[in-house]
C-alpha cells in the first residue's frame, strides 16, 4: 500500500514538474514577475509569445545544442 502511495505521488511531482518549468523560465530568464495592466489582449499575447520562447529556450536545453556558460 505504502509502496503505491510513494509511485503515485512521484509520478504526481513529475507531472508538476514538467509544468511548472516553463513558469520558472519565464519568471527568472524573461523577468515576467509584475504585470502591469496594458489590457487583456496585450497581456495575452505578451504571455503566448514568452510562453512559446520558454519552449523553444527549453528544447534547445534538452538538445544541448546551447553553451548556457558563455551567454551574457
Amino acid at each position: 500500500m505504502k509502496t503505491l502511495l510513494l509511485a503515485i505521488e512521484k509520478a504526481k511531482a513529475s507531472i508538476r514538474a514538467k509544468v511548472e518549468h516553463p513558469f520558472h523560465v519565464i519568471k527568472n530568464l524573461f523577468s515576467y514577475r509584475k504585470v502591469r495592466y496594458k489590457g487583456l489582449a496585450k497581456n495575452r499575447a505578451q504571455l503566448f509569445s514568452l510562453f512559446g520562447l520558454a519552449n523553444l529556450v527549453l528544447a534547445t536545453r534538452c538538445e544541448g545544442q546551447v553553451d548556457w556558460a558563455s551567454m551574457p
